[in-house]
């Protein structure tokens, strides 16, 4: 009985005194190639590379972890918690314009005048997430991110102050402009 997961290839060797072909046995799934191992060896080493963001300094970092409301305006937190696509950094834009980017473990704070406004993450796809805020109070929204064809994907959702406040605790921020 052979195992679905040992195949061999056959690899042309590139010594002139030995034009054969040879046969080498390899653990992987029936029908990969040695071009399809190759890039999925590509994809795995970037998968592993650092990428980050430019944190804030622990001293803003800790006073809006205080979640002290602005009396004239709405503060915003978007956040991205967990740690799928730690090494994808996504970029965050509120009414159009480019506030920051989030990684694993991140999140970014902005102060907003009262009214409606937009919140735009950008990766594989673009979401949005249109918000009415008012003044004196705070707004939580997770920035979801999910494996997509090519690389990640986000979905923005506005949560619970208590889930919110719990998760921003797990994360640091990010440089917000």
């Amino acid at each position: 009985l052979k195992s679905p997961f040992c195949c061999s290839f056959d690899i042309q060797c590139a010594c002139p005194w030995q034009p054969q072909t040879a046969t080498a046995p390899f653990l992987a799934p029936c029908g990969l190639t040695m071009k399809k191992l190759l890039l999925c060896l590509a994809y795995g080493l970037n998968l592993v590379a650092c990428t980050s963001v430019s944190l804030s300094d622990a001293q803003q970092d800790q006073q809006v972890k205080s979640f002290q409301a602005p009396a004239h305006q709405a503060g915003i937190y978007i956040y991205r918690h967990e740690i799928l696509a730690s090494t994808v950094k996504m970029a965050v834009s509120l009414d159009g314009q480019t506030i920051g980017h989030t990684a694993a473990k991140t999140f970014l704070y902005k102060e907003v005048a009262p009214g409606k406004h937009t919140l735009t993450s950008v990766s594989e796809n673009t979401s949005t997430l249109d918000l009415h805020v008012k003044a004196g109070k705070l707004y939580y929204v997770w920035q979801e991110v999910k494996m997509g064809i090519h690389s990640e994907r986000s979905k923005l959702h506005l949560v619970s102050e208590t889930l919110g406040q719990r998760s921003v605790l797990e994360t640091q921020m990010a440089q917000t402009r």
